[in-house]
């Protein structure tokens, strides 16, 4: 009886030991297969999402800092354009994608700090609802005019007392509130086109379809060298590197300091080791030749900010920019 009990108790031990040791993780730790996924990442390729389309700055941005990033991870970044909405078809598909690092985007601020005041609450993105990895660099606007139009000062233009009709890359972008808030503090009347990016806007200076434009420093600079057009301001809190020699909207009297910013993010709830090492990552591209000649040919100033500070400026931004708005009574709806 007792020899028998003793097999049964010894049978039941061995059942139970290897029940345990079969457990995921190996060694039967209980819970450790999420720890084992975040040590391993990234396990497979990564796609950064961008919400513009391919050729634009935010996608040559995006492709400059992920060929370098992903040699860091040993894994290849893919950048996948979801134009539409300023970015936000391609926030919505991020938002709903697994928080585990495989899937990130890069996020123009624009979209977070502009476009909220051209949508209605429930169409606006909210920056906070996604884990911020990095921010990247910040691309400042230029207010540029035709020679042909004898502009070279905002002065210039309060003084020709005409109506005028200034060029946007888009509704509820930065070059459409930049101009719309210098023109409103200067009492000039002042009729918005919108274009669809950079490229047409400044054709249509060119073109004498419109009188001045907002443009983005690296897209205006080719045409600025040649003489095709004329820089009267830039919209930069303080004067860009790039462009020293051009007085700020602020220096000439008008409280517009209207940027374009852009940062690395990840869905809400990416596990804290994950993002540490995404934004490793970054670093080590960031540090590289290549990646900052790139910021020196498009006229970029680096902006590569923890996580908490972006959000930090993005809020304030968006702070700023709704009080001015409601302030001079502008409609970035384009209604």
């Amino acid at each position: 009886m007792h020899t028998r009990l003793g097999l049964r108790r010894r049978l039941a031990a061995v059942a139970v030991f290897a029940a345990v040791t079969a457990l995921p993780g190996c060694g039967g730790n209980v819970g450790d297969e999420g720890s084992k996924d975040e040590a391993s990442f990234p396990d497979r390729a990564i796609t950064l999402l961008v919400g513009q389309d391919p050729g634009g700055s935010t996608d040559l941005t995006a492709r400059a800092a992920a060929e370098p990033a992903g040699a860091d991870l040993k894994e290849t970044i893919t950048v996948v354009n979801k134009p539409g909405a300023n970015g936000a078809v391609a926030a919505k598909e991020l938002a709903g994608a697994k928080a585990d690092g495989h899937t990130i985007m890069l996020f123009v601020g624009s979209l977070a700090y502009i476009t909220p005041l051209a949508v209605s609450a429930d169409e606006a993105v909210d920056i906070n609802n996604y884990e911020v990895i990095t921010g990247l660099s910040q691309d400042d606007y230029v207010l540029v005019a035709s020679p042909k139009s004898g502009f070279k000062t905002v002065k210039d233009i309060v003084d020709a007392d005409r109506s005028i009709k200034y060029g946007t890359t888009g509704v509820g972008t930065g070059s459409h509130l930049s101009q719309a808030l210098l023109f409103s503090q200067a009492k000039v009347t002042a009729t918005a086109v919108p274009f669809d990016g950079g490229a047409p806007a400044l054709t249509a200076i060119l073109g004498g379809q419109v009188d001045v434009a907002s443009i983005q420093l690296g897209e205006a600079q080719p045409q600025i060298k040649a003489g095709k057009i004329t820089p009267l301001v830039t919209f930069a809190e303080k004067r860009p590197t790039y462009m020293a020699n051009i007085p700020t909207a602020v220096e000439a009297g008008y409280d517009v300091p209207v940027q374009q910013s852009r940062a690395v993010v990840a869905p809400k709830g990416t596990p804290k080791e994950v993002v540490d090492r995404l934004r490793t990552a970054f670093r080590t591209a960031f540090e590289g030749k290549k990646y900052q000649d790139f910021n020196t040919q498009r006229l970029l100033t680096p902006n590569e900010v923890e996580g908490a500070e972006l959000l930090k400026q993005w809020t304030g931004s968006l702070e700023k920019y709704r009080a001015l708005a409601d302030e001079y009574q502008i409609d970035m709806s384009g209604n």
